[in-house]
């Protein structure tokens, strides 16, 4: 039921408002929706061939008739245009191929993640060289790498040494990493951000 404008009433309590968030957009971009067939309104309009060639510019209802006689759709391909751009087409088929290609391009796009990986001061060899391990195996992935070196009580007071083992870590992957961030003492951490090369 209506109410004032951006309001929505609902009836069954009539105590119950919903206002919609800030700045909230609507569920369905109508910039981005295609016109077809009778929801083509503009005329006359420029018309392209399912061939791609150029049919020039005729009125829409010669258009549709077109379009109708071959068993296809008209499709307006350019709306700002001036004329209006619309294409004789398989509709169907058309938004078929739209909806593959965006599958495609999502299967290949790779979010860069921030991976972290913690150090001590007085850590071991062993210890030292697995995580350098993890840390190489996250920068192959193409992800970028946070060190971060943790001082726990009395180690703040000598952060010459975990700087050490920050740069030596740096220094083992210097052939897959470029410090992208320099070493820098955040409370009681020492962080260092590595991106691949």
């Amino acid at each position: 039921m209506g109410g004032p404008r951006g309001v929505v009433f609902i009836p069954e309590d009539p105590a119950v408002f919903v206002f919609p968030l800030h700045g909230a957009r609507p569920i369905q971009d109508p910039t981005k929706r295609v016109r077809v067939n009778r929801q083509i309104r503009i005329s006359p309009v420029r018309v392209i061939a399912p061939d791609g060639a150029q049919l020039g510019i005729m009125e829409v209802d010669a258009a549709l008739a077109s379009a109708v006689e071959q068993g296809l759709d008209l499709v307006e391909v350019a709306p700002l245009a001036r004329p209006p751009v619309v294409r004789i087409m398989d509709y169907g088929k058309y938004k078929f191929e739209m909806a593959k290609q965006a599958r495609v391009a999502k299967k290949k796009q790779h979010i860069i993640l921030l991976k972290e990986v913690k150090y001590r001061p007085g850590i071991e060899e062993h210890d030292f060289e697995t995580k350098t391990r993890h840390a190489r195996r996250f920068l192959e992935e193409g992800n970028k790498v946070k060190v971060t070196l943790m001082f726990r009580g009395r180690q703040i007071a000598h952060p010459e040494l975990g700087k050490a083992v920050v740069d030596r870590v740096a220094q083992q992957l210097t052939d897959i990493a470029k410090v992208e961030t320099d070493a820098k003492l955040e409370g009681k951490a020492l962080t260092m951000i590595l991106a691949p090369r």
